[in-house]
């Protein structure tokens, strides 16, 4: 037989102890018994054990100071109180101080066990998040989420790059994480006191970035009726990050390009130079080099903007980080205590699928799979990738039919307010609709509660 994990019985009731540990030993646990709080104390020094199962009233050491005990030195042992129904205050005490739950004397077995189960998969949650945490916070200050060698040669770069003033190049497929990593070399940086300052260039028209850039003076256009510091001059001391840089215009660039080389601009209708020692780091999707050699990036710009370049890895070639980023999104959009589960086929399948969306694309993966997911385990079918091949339940007898793709929608929308309890906000926003939209999706379809 194997065992699924090891359990501490402590409680003077020496009968009920003998009868526990057979009921549990025939569910396929190890079962160790004591029956004073002292000799508790003692097996858990010479045991490694899963769960404790702790009476509050023994001789000599009480249940309450076993508990103290393992608080302070064994915090990822789940501790379930039994306890007489009059002690029900003090059990409620003893969860406060760090035990799983507690069961009231005299108890069904089938509650007991299954509280049992709950605590177990609770300690397995503690587990997985402290390995995950560790992955995380492997490197000084970072997210970001890795322990692959394409990913912790970057990091590892980043530090480097982050100890000087030099101008840094992100270059990367969508959705690889590059903002992040601008944070991560900010952040492991001396101007890591003062905050970040980001825009994407890719967001605004022309005439707004370089409002935003560069701020304007009192009367320089018409709603121009005070004057506004520009985002250089914000980040005066920190850190100005240009995410989508490529897509920055030919008319803004020698602008830049000014700044980068001595620290000077003018903010709109100005005429005096002001100057601000912001660091600039870019990013982009896009080849620079070749961007510059079709005269649509100048090649002066990209030479000072590369000084220092970044190529962060796409998502395929990480390896088992895939898993890592899997757990860490489902840690963080489930809620620790009910956080779900990959199976072993949902995590073969997400390592055999491309992502070309990278991170990002994982991340909505996951919300849709916790979602849809029917329990706490994430199964393959669970997972949508684009690559799939959509089979929709209906009421149709013949598996040779294919869905329409309005019968997908309709199917794939009731699902979500049924999930939801037909909360309507909540339904919109996961599926990123407007609720107007939705309203006219429940009327098209005839849904109903």
């Amino acid at each position: 037989m194997s065992f699924r994990s090891n359990i501490l019985i402590a409680d003077d009731d020496e009968t009920l102890c003998y009868l526990l540990k057979e009921e549990l030993i025939n569910e396929g646990f190890r079962v160790d018994i004591t029956f004073d709080g002292k000799f508790a104390i003692e097996k858990l020094g010479q045991n490694s054990y899963d769960l404790l199962l702790l009476d509050l009233e023994m001789r000599e050491v009480t249940g309450e100071d076993v508990l103290e005990f393992v608080r302070e030195n064994f915090p990822s042992l789940q501790v379930i109180v039994l306890t007489a129904k009059s002690e029900v205050r003090t059990a409620i005490d003893c969860i406060r101080n760090g035990a799983y739950d507690f069961i009231t004397k005299p108890y069904e077995f089938g509650q007991l066990l299954l509280t049992i189960n709950r605590a177990l998969e609770h300690k397995n949650l503690v587990l997985r998040n402290e390995i995950l945490s560790s992955k995380i916070n492997k490197y000084t200050n970072t997210k970001i989420v890795g322990d692959s060698p394409a990913i912790k040669e970057v990091i590892d770069l980043a530090l480097k790059a982050a100890k000087s003033d030099s101008s840094i190049l992100l270059e990367g497929e969508t959705g690889t994480g590059k903002e992040l990593f601008a944070e991560f070399v900010h952040d492991n940086s001396d101007r890591a006191t003062k905050p970040l300052v980001a825009i994407n260039c890719a967001s605004l028209p022309d005439q707004l970035i370089e409002s935003e850039l560069f701020g304007f003076e009192k009367g320089s256009f018409t709603d121009a009726k005070a004057s506004k510091q520009g985002l250089v001059e914000i980040a005066n001391g920190s850190t100005l990050f240009l995410d989508e840089i490529g897509e920055l215009s030919l008319t803004l660039q020698p602008k830049l390009l000014r700044f980068l080389e001595k620290g000077e601009f003018r903010r709109i209708g100005g005429v005096s130079n002001l100057s601000s020692d912001a660091r600039v780091i870019g990013a982009t999707n896009k080849n620079l080099i070749q961007e510059s050699e079709n005269k649509s990036f100048r090649k002066d710009l990209l030479y000072r903007l590369n000084v220092i370049t970044l190529n962060i890895p796409p998502l395929r070639d990480r390896g088992n980080d895939v898993i890592l980023l899997a757990d860490f999104f489902l840690n963080k959009k489930t809620g620790f205590k009910s956080a779900k589960t990959l199976t072993k086929d949902a995590e073969l399948k997400l390592l055999n699928y491309e992502f070309p969306g990278n991170v990002r694309e994982l991340e909505h993966i996951i919300e849709r799979a916790i979602i849809f997911a029917d329990d706490n385990q994430i199964k393959s079918t669970d997972l949508y990738l684009p690559t799939d091949k959509i089979s929709v339940n209906t009421n149709d007898t013949s598996n040779d039919e294919i869905a329409t793709l309005e019968e997908i929608e309709k199917h794939h929308i009731k699902k979500c307010l049924d999930h939801f309890d037909w909360n309507r906000d909540k339904s919109a926003h996961t599926l990123g609709i407007s609720l107007k939209t939705l309203y006219t999706k429940i009327k098209k379809f005839g849904l109903t509660r």
